[in-house]
C-alpha cells in the first residue's frame, strides 16, 4: 500500500517536473519553481487525506421506529411523554413538521438515484428538536433516529432558520391592540393599570467564543457572555428579544442599543392612556428592578420603603416584576440548549438558535396558554366592545424629539410612582391591614 502511494506521487512528481521545465522557458525560472512548490505540496496533501469511512445507518428503520413509538395510532409513548420529550404537544409539533415539509425545501422527502428514500421530515425534525430541547452533542441522536452528526448539525440550522422565516412574524411580534387592550386588562387586575410587562437582561456563556473577542465578551476574569434582553408578559409571552451584544455590557447599556422604544418614538405604536390615582398618563409603562434608569416608562421597587403604603408597594413590584425572570427560566428549561454553554463560535447562528428558541416558547404559550396562566383573563375575553383608549399619531422629527423627552422624564416618573403606591394602598392596604 505504501509503495503504491510512494509510486504515484512519483508519478506526479515527474509531471509536474515536466511541465515545470516548459513553464521555465516561457515565464521565467522563479515563478515555474513557485508553482512546482505549491502544486507538489497539494499532491502530497492528498495523498495524506484518509477517506471517510461510510456507515450504512439504516436510515428506513430509524424512521420506523420513531414513528411506531409516538406517531402510530397505538404508539408505544403516552402523550405525557411526548410532551416531555419534545418540549410541546404532538398537535403543535405535527404542525410544525408539516409547514417545514412544505414550505422548506430541506425537509422535503426525497429519493436517491437507486429510488431509496431520504431522511423523513419527523426525523429531521426530531433531531434537531433534541438538540435544542436537551442541549446535546449532534451526535447522540444518532443511534435512535440514524443521522450522523454533520447531518444533524445540518439539521439544526436549517430548522431554526425554518421557524424564524415561516413563525417569527407571527410569534415573535409587537403588542397589537388587541394584545394591547388584554395585557392592560390583566395589569389592572393586579393593580398595576398602564403596565404591560417586565424587562430585564441574561446573559448566556460562550464557551466557543474566539480568543481575539475574548476582553470583549468577559468581565475580568469571568467566562464570555452574550446578552439577551427581553419584555415578558403575565402569561410568559416574550414580546420584546434583543440579543447578541457583548457580556461586558450592563442593562443600561443594552438598553441604550435597544430598539425597545423605537416604535413609540416613530410614532408606529399605539398611544394608551389609562388613570391612576385619578391622574391621566398617555404612556404605559415596564416594570425593572433597580438597575433601570427612572424614567416615565419604568417602575421600580423601592429599596428601602418606609412606612406601610411603601412596603406594600415593594412587595407588589417585586412579585409580579418576577414574570420576565420566570419566562426566562421557563425558556431555559425547555431549551437546555440556550442554558447550556454555547458551543457554536459563529454569532449569526448563535443569534438564530437564540431567536427561534424564543419563538417555539411563544408557540407553546399560545398552545398551552389555559393550563397555566396565573391571571385569568376568560372576563376580557366575553367582553364584546372593550373600552378603545388607543390612539395613532403621524411622526415627525419633532415629535419623536418630544416623545423621546417624554420617555425619559423623571419627574413623569416620580408622579406615576407616587400614584401607583396610593393606588395600591387604597386598593388593597386597608384590608391587609384589618386581617
Amino acid at each position: 500500500m505504501a509503495s503504491s502511494s510512494q509510486n504515484n506521487f512519483d508519478e506526479a512528481f515527474d509531471d509536474a517536473f515536466e511541465d515545470t521545465f516548459d513553464e521555465a522557458f516561457d515565464d521565467g525560472f522563479d515563478q515555474a519553481f513557485e508553482h512546482l512548490t505549491i502544486h507538489l505540496d497539494q499532491e502530497e496533501r492528498r495523498q495524506k487525506r484518509k477517506k471517510r469511512a461510510y456507515i450504512e445507518r439504516h436510515r428506513e428503520e430509524g424512521h420506523i421506529r420513531l414513528w411506531n413509538d409516538y406517531f402510530s395510532e397505538t404508539p408505544t409513548y403516552l402523550p405525557n411523554l411526548f410532551r416531555r420529550r419534545f418540549r410541546m404537544n404532538k398537535s403543535l409539533f405535527m404542525h410544525i413538521v408539516d409547514r417545514l415539509s412544505n414550505e422548506v425545501q430541506y425537509f422535503r422527502e426525497t429519493h436517491d438515484a437507486l429510488g431509496r428514500k431520504s431522511l423523513s421530515p419527523l426525523q429531521k425534525c426530531t433531531a434537531a428538536i433534541r438538540v435544542l430541547a436537551y442541549g446535546s452533542a449532534a451526535d447522540t441522536v444518532d443511534e435512535y433516529l440514524r443521522l450522523g452528526s454533520s447531518t444533524t448539525r445540518l439539521c439544526v440550522e436549517n430548522f431554526v432558520d425554518g421557524i424564524i422565516n415561516l413563525f417569527g412574524e407571527e410569534y415573535l411580534r409587537r403588542p397589537t391592540e388587541a394584545d394591547l387592550q388584554r395585557l392592560l386588562y390583566v395589569a389592572e387586575c393586579r393593580g398595576f393599570p398602564g403596565m404591560i410587562g417586565s424587562i430585564d437582561c441574561i446573559h448566556w456563556e460562550w464557551k466557543n467564543c474566539p480568543s481575539a473577542w475574548k476582553g470583549q465578551y468577559a468581565r475580568g476574569s469571568g467566562k464570555p457572555t452574550i446578552v439577551l434582553e427581553a419584555v415578558a408578559s403575565f402569561d410568559l409571552w416574550i414580546w420584546h428579544a434583543f440579543f447578541g451584544l457583548p457580556g461586558t455590557l450592563n442593562d443600561i447599556n443594552v438598553l441604550d442599543r435597544s430598539p425597545v422604544f423605537d416604535d413609540i418614538i416613530n410614532g408606529q405604536a399605539p398611544n394608551v392612556t389609562f388613570y391612576v390615582n385619578g391622574r391621566q398618563y398617555d404612556m404605559a409603562y415596564y416594570l425593572t428592578d433597580g438597575i433601570y434608569p427612572k424614567w416615565a416608562t419604568f417602575i421600580q421597587s423601592i429599596p428601602l420603603p418606609q412606612g406601610p403604603k411603601a412596603v406594600l408597594f415593594a412587595q407588589w413590584q417585586e412579585a409580579y416584576r418576577k414574570d420576565v425572570e420566570r419566562a426566562f427560566g421557563v425558556l431555559q428549561a425547555r431549551f437546555a440548549i440556550v442554558k447550556n454553554p454555547v458551543l457554536f463560535w459563529d454569532r449569526v447562528k448563535i443569534g438564530k438558535i437564540m431567536r427561534a428558541c424564543i419563538i417555539l416558547h411563544n408557540m407553546i404559550v399560545q398552545d398551552e396558554r389555559d393550563g397555566y396562566t396565573p391571571q385569568d383573563d376568560s372576563e376580557w375575553r366575553e367582553r364584546e366592545d372593550p373600552d378603545d383608549t388607543f390612539s395613532t399619531a403621524p411622526s415627525t422629527v419633532g415629535t419623536m424629539i418630544n416623545v423621546e423627552i417624554t420617555i425619559r422624564d423623571r419627574q413623569l416618573h416620580q408622579r406615576l410612582k407616587d400614584d401607583l403606591v396610593q393606588h395600591i394602598w387604597r386598593r388593597c392596604g386597608r384590608d391587609e391591614g384589618n386581617n
